[in-house]
């Protein structure tokens, strides 16, 4: 073969085996960009190797030819991914190698050159990398303020001195009366705590002679491995390495959160008033803080100020939520206020008997509490609000997110259930491989196998007609299996951080509410502040749902921007500087567009006739704010909302 011919590579990866034709006298960067273009790679982080232990790297130079590397006709190079920096050597190749990148990515931002087109063959991290990964470091969220105050606490639950027991002064200590650990089963089980707190579970790992020092609490896997080069990918090949190994569901002893507290009576009463008006099912999410929980050792409890409805279709007996435009809008309002999204709400009611007020009782220990659709709800909303670890190894593990159900009781009375799904659920819902069965809504099932994705078996195990256990494959599987309890409650005096109306129809109206009488607009403004003139101004303004719709108000008056020193108002409860906020221009505007609205409303139908020109016009009338034409009838805009002016 003259020096002259082409010979082919093969290029091995881990998606398969590529060819190549090249010239002896190429250069490495040029076999470099066949192997980019070969590949589809849109990016020069990779490597090529001509040992199959990635050893022996092949350079990428712009001065070296390929004869000079060694390489002849037919030979096989192994390419490997590079995240980041490669510990090969690569000081030498570092320019070559960015003016190739540079050559094929100069439309490119200097910004994203840094981060995409930097070829991963570099000895050391550049400025630019380091920079990135200080930034993406800064982007992962702090640990909640209860979690690095429990961190300080070491939960040991104190006893008195037992007086018949204990044979020892008042300074000394014995079994009897010296101090528990926070896990103790005794001393939960005569509590009636029926699981212990997250943080008494990490103070467990992290206890005796080891101190945690091999403890890392890591995220169950139910994906195939990536990279393996023993065998051709899923589902041409599989090994015992790359393949997850099968799931045996346990019950988790811990949870993350230990109650939910609902401030007071009225947050649920002012939810619940939406299917008492329609009997249509409701979903909520819920907004509070995480404090401590004083009657769990290192416990927490998530307290709930708001509750938010999304957009939602609904009925009797079904529930389909709807793509929210202002979903980041509501988190952004809740973190001025100090609050936070700490779970989601829904109902499952049906009437029984109207005249006593009675619901069926219809989740119980025959049938289920949760349904197999609900907990990969419950499962898909933990994922995607994850609990900050900082003994993770990716910094996050389970969750705080809780689930909450308003349904009949024993007592065919309304009353609250807390959930909230174990890890394992979380990783099942995370992978896909849990899905809800068509005819019985108490069991879920494990998806099989295909070719486009493998699923690990999953067990779980039960007693059998002779009372022996025996491990069943989850298809199906009892949902029961991925539950945790988390008892929801009121206190006994009630606390709150917005204000709370005697009567319900003084409310400002919740968002998303579709019904007469429930529809957030420019005339329900008015209508609430004239009712609320007698309150001071930081009262009648302490209202999620109002601050809500001020806050989204855009077409007419947008005052997104103003609303950060009332926010902080309602936060603080500091009614000085509510009221220095109601003395600004955009409060004052809104006010006069109020009285506007109000000074129209006291008109008659019979008067706006007298303001419409004859002719062809007669039907419609011009909106002087806007300009939008309206049908003769309407006593408002139909756009802006804004009153009906004289002409």
């Amino acid at each position: 073969m003259s020096k002259t011919s082409k010979f082919v590579l093969r290029i091995q990866s881990a998606d398969g085996t590529k060819r190549i034709e090249t010239e002896p006298s190429s250069t490495t960067k040029t076999l470099y960009e066949l192997v980019r273009e070969v590949c589809g790679f849109n990016h020069y982080e990779f490597a090529l190797f001509r040992e199959r232990n990635f050893t022996k790297e092949v350079v990428s130079s712009g001065s070296q030819e390929v004869k000079d590397v060694g390489l002849k006709h037919g030979d096989i190079l192994y390419l490997r991914l590079v995240e980041g920096p490669s510990t090969s050597k690569a000081a030498e190749r570092s320019a070559s190698v960015n003016s190739l990148a540079s050559s094929h990515s100069s439309t490119f931002s200097n910004a994203s050159f840094s981060r995409e087109a930097t070829p991963s063959t570099s000895s050391k991290p550049s400025t630019s990398a380091a920079a990135a990964a200080a930034t993406e470091s800064s982007t992962i969220p702090q640990e909640d303020a209860v979690d690095l105050e429990l961190y300080k606490q070491d939960g040991r639950i104190k006893r008195d001195r037992d007086e018949k027991l204990c044979r020892h002064n008042s300074n000394g200590r014995c079994v009897h009366c010296s101090a528990l650990e926070p896990w103790d089963e005794n001393y939960l089980k005569e509590q009636k705590i029926k699981h212990f707190s997250f943080h008494s579970y990490l103070k467990k790992l992290t206890s005796g002679a080891a101190r945690g020092k091999f403890v890392a609490l890591e995220d169950l896997n139910c994906k195939i491995k990536s990279g393996c080069r023993d065998h051709p990918p899923w589902p041409k090949g599989i090994c015992s390495k790359c393949q997850p190994s099968a799931i045996t569901l346990n019950r988790q002893p811990y949870r993350h959160v230990d109650n939910v507290m609902f401030e007071n009576t009225g947050i649920v009463e002012r939810f619940l008033n939406y299917w008492r008006t329609t009997g249509h099912q409701r979903i909520g999410f819920l907004f509070g803080k995480y404090e401590i929980h004083p009657d769990v050792p290192l416990g927490i409890r998530a307290r709930v100020a708001a509750i938010y409805e999304p957009p939602q279709e609904s009925n009797r007996d079904s529930i389909r939520l709807l793509d929210d435009p202002h979903d980041a809008d509501v988190d952004e309002l809740a973190r001025q206020l100090g609050l936070q999204r700490v779970g989601w709400i829904f109902t499952d009611l049906l009437s029984e008997n109207l005249a006593s007020g009675t619901v069926k009782h219809v989740r119980n220990i025959k049938t289920h509490f949760l349904t197999a659709q609900e907990c990969i709800l419950a499962g898909h909303l933990q994922n995607k609000y994850p609990n900050r670890c900082k003994d993770s190894s990716n910094g996050y593990f389970g969750s705080k997110f809780v689930t909450v159900c308003v349904t009949g009781d024993e007592k065919k009375q309304v009353h609250m259930e807390g959930y909230a799904v174990s890890a394992q659920c979380m990783a099942l819902v995370r992978d896909n491989c849990l899905i809800p069965t068509k005819d019985a809504p108490e069991l879920g099932y494990i998806r099989e196998s295909s070719d486009k994705q493998y699923v690990p078996d999953v067990y779980y195990k039960e007693k059998d007609v002779y009372g022996n256990e025996v491990q069943r494959l989850g298809r199906p599987l009892p949902v029961e299996y991925l539950l945790v309890d988390v008892p929801a409650s009121t206190p006994l005096v009630p606390l709150y951080t917005f204000l709370e109306r005697k009567d319900a129809k003084q409310y400002f109206p919740v968002e998303n509410r579709m019904i007469d009488g429930h529809i957030q607009d420019f005339a329900a403004l008015a209508n609430y502040l004239a009712k609320s003139r007698s309150l001071p101004f930081l009262d009648a303004v302490s209202d999620f749902h109002l601050l809500f719709y001020l806050y989204r108000m855009e077409d007419m008056l947008p005052m997104k921007s103003q609303l950060g020193p009332l926010l902080e108002a309602v936060r603080d409860k500091d009614k000085a500087k509510a009221n220095e906020w109601k003395t600004r221009e955009v409060w004052k505007t809104l006010e006069e567009l109020i009285e506007a609205s109000s000074n129209h409303d006291d008109s008659s139908m019979s008067n706006d006739v007298e303001f419409v020109p004859s002719g062809d016009a007669e039907q419609n009338w011009i909106c002087t704010f806007c300009t939008f034409i309206n049908s003769r009838e309407l006593p408002a805009c139909e756009i802006c909302n804004l009153p009906r002016s004289r002409q």
